[in-house]
């Protein structure tokens, strides 16, 4: 969760770089660094572990004055968080910051060592230095010596790189990895997120993949991957709450169910290039704790909870070992008996969930490979005590009831699955499906979003009713469990969810013209099995709601309300067929009158038990 911020100007850019950078320590970081090209057109670098307050530090007893200037917070994957290993990286006159992760950085360090080059760092930073450095040594262009470095890097990256040897200009480009060009009047920026630079700009480029643009204070131009001029679409913010405020929507809930296609892709990128995953996004020595991983045991609370039930799924379908999912306030109160070489995960939005981290610190004597954690909030008590932390992207999530939290941790957990896989054997074609689907996530949740309007329209009778029963199967099951809660939570109606091949064990007893039911139906291998249950729903006069497949074969009729959703990869179906049930339970709550973001009884953070 790295934190890029670049500035060229006509006054010093330390105060803009250095508030950057406070402004990106939402993210998580272990080091933070800067680097200008001062007056006398030197280079001065000023770099240190721990946080932007110990930087500061540095600067008041070391002052550095420059107009063109990049500054980073390092979340560490190659090399231990230290001055030597923290950004930026130089390589004589040339600085960079960086952004994810070169795979074949190795390679690359070792034509480098060839070429004479020294290497001082543990990381993977250090060798995109080197090479720019010598690329310009053959060029003579700082911009081209860029655009020839980043076509030899296999990964995901941004990247933003300064020379005192050309102090009127600022290069960066992305590629897999969010990078964000702020303009301004004799001046223009570059960050990893805009809400580095709100304090100086509302105008902004948000690049695409593979644009290279070279940045100077009278203006910018931005070329695409094939290194053809292109013009991209200046947007003017004009919210300045950013993620605190509504906006135009009436609840918070509302307001981050829309926000899921933005925090999806937010979440997988910089973790993912066009056909792999890299297992180095979870962290230093990520690679080696999936190497020896024999079991995972993951633990967590309600809807989090539910995330881990949908993971299981994918790790031993993709990984081919076992997976135990615990409710964490039973796990801690419990004898385990834990396998040779289990990895531990936690899962949490806020880090702080209180029986989640009284499960890692009392699994931490059971004899645990080592203990990963999928959490949203950086700094956190779960992120501090895990030994490796895969940070979801959904950003500041103000409602009670979990949603975009929820969908950024399925998309983490999916990413963590397809990784311990690829120690397994899983086939590159396989692995290339999964990614591949990832990138189709957010377009896929847009048009799933779409449908709003008519499941608000659709369950306006349900204000009426006092219960409501949710079907599933396979990973639709926790799905089911999930939807129910939501209806729990803001709308008080009381709501079960089982596996719909459970309907002839109990719930089919409930099961009348009172009782709604709600199932979701992907079109996967279980889809006939779930059409045989649904029937037996309508034989006794149940009211059914179906969220199914565009391809599902459903049709509308008495007592079937059919919701049709986009075709899609069975790997995102989870993910996606959350989405209406979201949209259901805040539309039931709305029309009910109930308080949706801060519903009665229950807190965003469970920090006790």
């Amino acid at each position: 969760m790295c934190g890029i911020v670049g500035a060229i100007a006509q006054r010093n850019v330390i105060e803009i770089l250095v508030e950057g950078l406070r402004r990106l320590e939402y993210r998580g970081y272990d080091s933070a660094g800067v680097a200008v090209v001062d007056n006398s057109a030197r280079l001065k670098v000023q770099k240190t572990p721990g946080k932007v307050a110990a930087l500061e530090g540095l600067l008041a007893t070391d002052p550095v004055y420059g107009k063109l200037g990049i500054a980073h917070t390092r979340w560490a994957t190659h090399g231990v968080p230290n001055e030597v290993n923290a950004h930026p990286h130089v390589s004589g006159e040339i600085a960079v910051v960086h952004n994810g992760i070169i795979e074949n950085h190795n390679e690359l360090r070792v034509f480098l060592q060839g070429e004479g080059y020294v290497f001082e760092s543990e990381t993977d930073t250090e060798v995109i230095g080197h090479l720019i450095h010598h690329l310009v040594q053959q060029t003579g262009n700082l911009v081209d010596a860029v655009a020839m470095a980043v076509s030899r890097f296999d990964g995901a990256y941004a990247l933003a790189v300064v020379s005192s040897d050309d102090p009127e200009v600022l290069v960066g480009v992305r590629h897999g990895s969010p990078l964000v060009l702020g303009v301004g009047i004799e001046e223009n920026f570059l960050a990893s997120d805009q809400m580095a630079l709100r304090q100086v700009t509302d105008r902004f480029v948000f690049l695409e993949e593979d644009d290279l643009v070279e940045i100077r204070r009278e203006g910018f131009v931005i070329r695409n991957g094939s290194g053809e001029i292109v013009q991209r679409t200046v947007t003017r913010l004009t919210d300045n709450s950013d993620a605190v405020g509504k906006g135009p929507y009436r609840h918070y809930m509302i307001k981050e169910i829309y926000e899921q296609p933005a925090a999806l892709q937010a979440t997988f990128q910089g973790r993912i290039t066009d056909k792999r995953v890299i297992p180095e996004a979870l962290g230093l020595g990520a690679a080696d704790l999936l190497q020896r991983a024999e079991h995972i045991h993951i633990v967590a609370c309600g809807t989090s909870y539910h995330a881990g039930m949908v993971a299981r799924y994918w790790i031993e379908a993709w990984a081919g070992i076992p997976c135990q999912v615990e409710v964490a306030s039973e796990y801690r109160y419990r004898k385990v008996v834990v396998p040779a070489n289990t990895l531990f995960v936690s899962i949490s939005q806020s880090g702080e969930t209180a029986d989640t981290l009284a499960a890692l610190r009392s699994g931490a004597g059971d004899g645990y490979l080592g203990s990963l954690t999928i959490c949203n909030v950086p700094n956190s008590s779960l992120v501090r005590e895990s030994d490796l932390a895969l940070m979801t992207a959904a950003g500041a999530e103000i409602g009670v009831a979990s949603t975009k939290a929820f969908t950024t941790q399925l998309v983490a957990l999916q990413i963590f699955a397809i990784a311990l896989a690829k120690y397994r054997g899983l086939p590159q074609a396989e692995e290339q499906e999964l990614v591949q689907a990832l990138h189709l996530l957010p377009d896929l949740c847009r048009q799933v979003l779409e449908l709003d309007p008519l499941i608000e329209a659709t369950f306006e009778s349900y204000v009426e009713k006092q219960h409501a029963l949710f079907l599933g199967r396979g990973e639709q099951f926790p799905i089911a469990l999930e939807g129910a809660l939501k209806l729990k939570e803001v709308s008080y109606i009381h709501a079960e969810a089982y596996p719909a091949g459970e309907l002839k064990h109990g719930p089919l007893a409930l099961v009348d013209d009172h009782m709604p039911v709600v199932a979701v139906a992907p079109t996967n291998e279980l889809l006939e099995k779930l059409k045989s249950n649904l029937h037996e729903v309508q034989a006794r006069g149940g009211k059914l709601y179906v969220f199914a497949d565009s391809k599902a074969g459903f049709k509308n009729e008495d007592g079937f309300t059919l919701i049709n959703l986009p075709h899609m990869p069975k790997s995102l179906e989870p993910i996606l067929y959350t989405i209406p049930l979201q949209l259901l339970a805040y539309h039931v709550a709305v029309m009910k009158g109930t308080d949706v973001d801060q519903p009665r009884n229950l807190a965003k953070s469970v920090t006790v038990e």
